[in-house]
C-alpha cells in the first residue's frame, strides 16, 4: 500500500512541475527581463514566450512577430455553518423531544480576465530592433 501511495505522490508531483515549465512566461516582466534591443535573437524570443501568433513585414521590410495571451480566473468560495439537536423519547404512552438547529451559508463567485499583446520587430539579422507590449485586467 505504501508503494502505491509513494508512486501516485511522484506522479502527482511529476504532473505539477511538468505543467509549470509548460507555463506562459509572457508578462510585463518577463518582457522587460528578456529582450534586449540590438542583443536578444528570434529564436531566444521563440524559446522563452513561444510561436507568435501573428507574423508579418512591415513597410521597412523587418519582420514583426505579435504574441496574444489571454489568461481568465475564476473563484469561488463557500461558507457554511451548521448546528443541530435533536432529542426524543418517551415512556408509557407520552412522548417527549426537543429540537433545535442553527444554520448560516454564503456563498461567492469572483472572475477575472487578463490580456496582452507584445509586439516584437526584428532587423535583417533576426535580432530585436524594437518591441511593444501593452496589456490590460477586467
Amino acid at each position: 500500500m505504501r508503494i502505491l501511495i509513494s508512486l501516485m505522490f511522484f506522479i502527482v508531483l511529476s504532473i505539477s512541475s511538468y505543467a509549470k515549465e509548460e507555463k506562459n512566461q509572457l508578462t510585463h516582466g518577463m518582457v522587460q527581463m528578456t529582450l534586449k534591443v540590438g542583443e536578444t535573437s528570434q529564436l531566444e524570443v521563440a524559446e522563452k514566450f513561444g510561436a507568435p501568433n501573428i507574423t508579418t513585414i512591415d513597410g521597412k521590410g523587418q519582420e514583426v512577430w505579435i504574441f496574444n495571451r489571454h489568461a481568465t480566473i475564476a473563484a469561488s468560495k463557500t461558507n457554511s455553518k451548521s448546528f443541530s439537536i435533536g432529542l426524543g423519547f418517551g415512556t408509557g404512552g407520552v412522548g417527549g423531544g426537543a429540537g433545535g438547529g442553527v444554520s448560516n451559508s454564503t456563498s461567492g463567485f469572483e472572475q477575472s480576465s487578463r490580456s496582452m499583446t507584445l509586439i516584437i520587430k526584428f532587423n535583417s539579422q533576426k535580432i530585436v530592433s524594437d518591441f511593444r507590449s501593452r496589456s490590460s485586467s477586467f
